[in-house]
């Protein structure tokens, strides 16, 4: 025993940076400036796709925690999760330095082998797209069974996929994501949420999160006008308010259909109807936090209330109420162009505000 000590102390007097490393990734500690470089993105009414937003958090994230690998179950160009800096290279038989895993069309595998990185506290992460999450399903709920903090990044993450049809259109895989104990489940509404996702994720020690995201571009929101993303945290925040935060009504979503809800917002401000956006990325975080914030989010007393998501309404009644309503898929989605299937599921600012004016109605 004594001799192992001696080893180990050599080895820190010879490699002081490695055995740093090494200590704090058995210790599931994070390097010092571990988010160095990882800034924020300008207000842009083009935006990105939190996919391609996520890539560029991931590059310099990678760079800085030489522990964080990972890779796709053969989609890596399309879920956006290739390191591509220099020395990052890919994992081979003949070069186990890489940092890129080519897993195969294998979605339970490559989460089960996940679950085997993180055991040995390597921070790993998989991607592949949401309707495949499925596949890997029993393989996650074992990631959040034994407490092991992997990341899973998930995109096409709604019915945005367009012509791919009702197959590729997932509906049912968030609420059943949701439903997993203790896996946090993120979906960022722009780039700038991503980036705070990737804060919160990197943070975790116990517990698996999952990265929803979108293959179409989101406006990245003027965060001097509104809430500050760094609200991601609390799961829920106040993104735009009525004056004097004494709200009409509240519109709830997550991901692309935020954007959405600030449209419907600026027309309804303009109608002298007083709303209040919530931006809920994560339902897990948001339940986390003490009573007082959840109700100064989301006041009792307002009643009338309007989810939008493009995915299943299982689970918006929590936050809606009985008498509230949930724009969402009640059903599998269609093979069309993005916009009309838009239009076709109700996924358009027309119709949350008709159902916001119609809550004050039956409120008033």
């Amino acid at each position: 025993m004594f001799a192992k000590f001696a080893k180990v102390k050599e080895y820190r007097a010879k490699y002081p940076e490695l055995a740093d490393q090494f200590y704090r990734l058995h210790h599931r500690q994070l390097p010092e400036n571990w988010d160095k470089g990882v800034s924020a993105f300008p207000a842009d009414a083009k935006g990105l796709a939190s996919r391609d937003s996520s890539a560029k958090v991931l590059n310099v994230l990678a760079k800085n925690v030489p522990w964080l690998i990972g890779g796709s179950a053969d989609l890596a160009p399309s879920c956006k999760t290739r390191l591509t800096f220099d020395g990052a290279g890919d994992f081979q038989p003949e070069s186990t330095s890489g940092r890129n895993f080519h897993f195969g069309i294998r979605e339970h595998a490559m989460a089960a082998v996940l679950n085997g990185m993180a055991l040995i506290k390597v921070r790993a992460y998989g991607s592949t797209f949401l309707i495949f999450s499925d596949y890997a399903r029993s393989a996650i709920r074992l990631s959040s069974l034994m407490e092991l903090p992997v990341i899973y990044i998930f995109t096409h993450d709604s019915i945005g996929v367009g012509e791919d049809g009702p197959t590729h259109q997932p509906v049912e895989q968030v609420a059943s994501l949701r439903a997993i104990p203790g896996l946090i489940v993120l979906r960022p509404a722009d780039a700038n949420e991503v980036v705070e996702a990737w804060k919160v994720i990197m943070k975790l020690h116990h517990a698996p999160a999952a990265l929803v995201l979108t293959r179409q571009a989101l406006p990245t929101i003027d965060r001097t006008k509104y809430g500050s993303a760094s609200g991601l945290a609390q799961g829920a925040y106040i993104l735009a308010d009525a004056p004097n935060s004494k709200p009409d009504v509240l519109l709830l979503a997550t991901g692309s259909e935020v954007s959405l809800c600030m449209e419907a917002y600026e027309r309804l401000k303009a109608e002298g109807i007083k709303a209040r956006v919530v931006s809920m990325p994560s339902w897990e975080l948001f339940d986390d936090q003490p009573l007082e914030y959840r109700h100064r989010v989301l006041p009792p007393e307002v009643t009338a209330r309007v989810s939008v998501e493009q995915a299943s309404v299982f689970g918006w009644a929590k936050y809606v109420g009985v008498t509230g309503h949930s724009i969402g898929m009640r059903s599998f989605g269609a093979s069309a162009p993005l916009k009309d299937l838009l239009k076709k599921f109700g996924f358009t600012a027309d119709q949350v505000v008709a159902a916001a004016k119609e809550q004050v109605k039956k409120t008033a």
